[in-house]
């Protein structure tokens, strides 16, 4: 263990220096590397976090890791799973806190400054993870555990927990020697500076590029949505005019709503030109060489690509297995497409428009054709979509399946990092214990990076003491003018959902070890993509979907045009999807030597007949899920393979007595399927809920779609 002279930690000399300067001038000790204090466990110091103390205490915590890795790799007792394993579990802990803070500046308030320190400190954090799976000493006491008989002897959550530690190890070049072994940390220093510079390419075009337009240019767009971006725009220094920015939160809805042709195409080429314009921000470059030097890693590891070393141990297993799932959707959703860009252009016929059905025409003439099919009016459902009601409505859904109760914390007794965040207090409705604490930050700003996502700043465990769970969920919907309700879109409240499952699966984590807090990259979004399900269940539809005007609940009848609807579009919706997932595919299943990454994406998309009116949802450039880190790379797919068991088990709540809100499926659900986390193999939890293995006629039928 590597100690300072006088046998203190370099985590405890780091504070040291801290307290007293350079020179013994008395300073304040680093916040971020403070144990967190106050209710619920203790709390992160939002209120507190300084940028400038960022990099010192990444590097005095990862210092700290280090020596308590370097305890167990030299330690003269024979290796067993206490040891070894669990000791492993223990260690970290000071950098988890640390990277919680790291993770708001990412994602939620970024600055160039704060892009300075992240593009020094992600390639010195890179090397650090390789510094511990490279550590000879301690792969080789893993490894003698997972060989040993006492494996046997654990319970099934211990086994797998070594297996899972083992083969972390194994697949990241712990068993590798030599050149070969510098080779791959140099290649994880790197790829970490290349995903740094890719997000905040992206980040930066989103933030440079805003479509600023006129009150004569309004035509079409809903009252709320004006006052939003009249408010966005005032917020960026141009008060009377209005912002269109470069999210998909704003350029959705203003490609739906606008009558305004020429600047529809301006906002959907501004949109999706993110990180491919040529200038200082091009991703281009940098994706290739993402590609090639993860081609070269699998190579070094003995795979023939990225993909097949990627799914080895997701549900998929095989890259083929996940192309077989994404081929069996493709040809209905292309089918589908053409229905719809028929329909479409009929009604641009109708009404003498002259022209042809082009990318930037598709929402907006889907939603005339949706009025017109089904006298559904995207506008009209909104006025019943409150934001705070869809609040209120995940937390009855919560009550009901979870037995979770919200209540609002105090402003002020709990830090936040913005004051739009607001935060709950989640306790168990039978016994009153304290489960967690829920962050909720909703609103788009500079700074903040586009889309809706989930994350935790404290997971769940029992190994040394019970910890609970810190939640949070991160949107960026438009904020409308002081006093008025967000009302947002039918799409943006499957999603709100959606990021609120990732939440619940958090919060019912029953796991004692941190690693199996984890998850299957491929089935994660399966408990997510469940609770879409609950938005337009009866007692929500009584209580939550209210006018917001009036308070009246939703009409039946409107309802009813909604539920008619839920196929609508389904070409376009799968066909965007599943052209990036098959194109996240070819990318790292192809030798990316001399890639010209547009010329690529035209020829691929031609070979898999593309339509032309549709684009990827996410193009190449700005494909952020799989080039701004590893976490979807080759993985993209799992969206999918996660939705077959969501719709499979969607029927098994149709099928039950108490409907959605069966009582005993309900705990089957969060017994087998949330609580567990990844403590117990997904296949195999999901046949103890189900009783056998999805099936993909489910999702067909759930698509509406031909069942194969």
């Amino acid at each position: 263990m590597r100690r300072i002279s006088s046998g203190l930690t370099v985590l405890a000399l780091v504070s040291i220096f801290f307290l007293t300067g350079c020179g013994g001038e008395a300073v304040e000790e680093n916040v971020l590397l403070a144990e967190w204090t106050g209710p619920y466990g203790g709390v992160p110091a939002f209120d507190k976090m300084e940028l400038d103390a960022l990099k010192p205490a990444l590097e005095a915590a990862m210092a700290e890791e280090l020596e308590e890795i370097d305890a167990i790799a030299s330690s003269s007792e024979p290796a067993t799973f206490e040891n070894t394993i669990v000791a492993m579990e223990k260690t970290g802990k000071v950098l988890d806190r640390v990277e919680t803070y790291y993770g708001i500046w990412r994602a939620n308030r970024s600055t160039p400054e704060f892009r300075e320190i992240q593009n020094e400190m992600a390639p010195k954090l890179a090397e650090h993870r390789t510094q511990i799976t490279q550590n000879d000493a301690l792969f080789a006491r893993i490894k003698t555990v997972y060989e040993s008989e006492e494996l046997k002897s654990l319970r099934p959550d211990q086994q797998r927990l070594t297996w899972l530690v083992y083969n972390r190890f194994a697949r990241s070049g712990a068993s590798l020697e030599g050149e070969a072994k510098g080779r791959y940390a140099a290649i994880n220093r790197r790829l970490a500076e290349l995903h740094t510079a890719f997000g905040n390419n992206i980040l930066a075009d989103e933030e440079g590029y805003v479509t600023y337009i006129t009150g004569e240019q309004l035509s079409g767009l809903p009252e709320s949505f004006a006052a939003a971006a009249a408010a966005a725009s005032t917020e960026l220094g141009r008060e009377g005019e209005y912002a269109i920015t470069n999210t998909r939160s704003s350029m959705d809805p203003f490609l739906t709503s606008s009558n305004e042709r020429d600047l529809r195409e301006k906002v959907w080429r501004t949109y999706y030109s993110r990180g491919d314009n040529g200038d200082q921000h091009d991703n281009n470059t940098i994706l290739t060489e993402i590609l090639a030097l993860r081609h070269e890693r699998a190579q070094l590891l003995g795979y023939d690509n990225y993909a097949a070393w990627r799914l080895e141990n997701r549900m998929a297993k095989t890259p083929e297995q996940a192309l077989e799932l994404m081929q069996a959707v493709w040809p209905a959703a292309l089918a589908r497409v053409r229905e719809e860009v028929a329909d479409m252009q009929a009604v641009a016929d109708r009404e003498g428009a002259g022209i042809t059905i082009e990318p930037w025409d598709y929402r907006h003439y889907a939603e005339k054709v949706r009025k017109e099919k089904y006298d559904l009016n995207s506008d009209e459902v909104k006025n019943y979509l409150q934001l705070d009601k869809l609040r209120e409505a995940m937390f009855y859904v919560a009550g009901e399946l979870f037995n979770f109760d919200f209540v609002a914390v105090p402003e002020g007794s709990v830090p936040v990092f913005h004051e739009d965040v607001k935060v709950w207090e989640v306790t168990d409705k039978r016994s009153g214990d304290h489960v967690g604490v829920w962050y909720l930050d909703p609103y788009a700003r500079q700074g903040k990076r586009s889309g809706a996502w989930a994350t935790a700043y404290r997971d769940r465990e029992n190994l040394v003491k019970l910890e609970t769970v810190l939640g949070s969920n991160n949107s960026n919907f438009i904020k409308g003018a002081p006093g008025e309700p967000v009302l947002i879109s039918w799409s943006d409240a499957r999603t709100l959902f959606h990021e609120f499952g990732h939440a619940l699966h958090y919060l019912s984590s029953d796991v004692i070890y941190p690693t199996l807090g984890g998850g299957v990259r491929d089935y994660t979004e399966f408990q997510s993509q469940l609770l879409e399900h609950w938005v337009l269940t009866e007692p929500v539809i009584e209580n939550y979907l209210v006018h917001y005007q009036t308070g009246e609940p939703i009409p039946a009848d409107l309802v009813a045009k909604i539920r008619k609807a839920a196929t609508f579009n389904q070409g376009f919706v799968n066909t965007e999807y599943v052209a990036s997932a098959l194109l996240d595919m070819m990318y790292h299943t192809m030798d990316p030597a001399g890639l010209d990454p547009d010329a690529f994406e035209k020829e691929a998309l031609a070979k898999l007949n593309m339509p032309r009116e549709i684009v990827m949802r996410h193009r190449t450039p700005h494909f952020g899920h799989i080039f701004s880190s590893e976490g979807y790379a080759a993985g993209y797919y799992g969206y999918l393979w996660a939705d077959v068991l969501t719709a499979d088990a969607a029927e098994a709540f149709e099928a039950a007595p108490g409907g959605h809100y069966d009582k005993e499926l309900a705990k089957k659900l969060v017994d087998n399927l949330f609580a567990p986390r990844n403590s117990v193999d997904p296949a195999e939890a999901y046949r103890m809920f189900r009783g056998r293995d999805a099936e993909i006629d489910a999702l067909m039928r759930d698509r509406g779609f031909p069942v194969p």
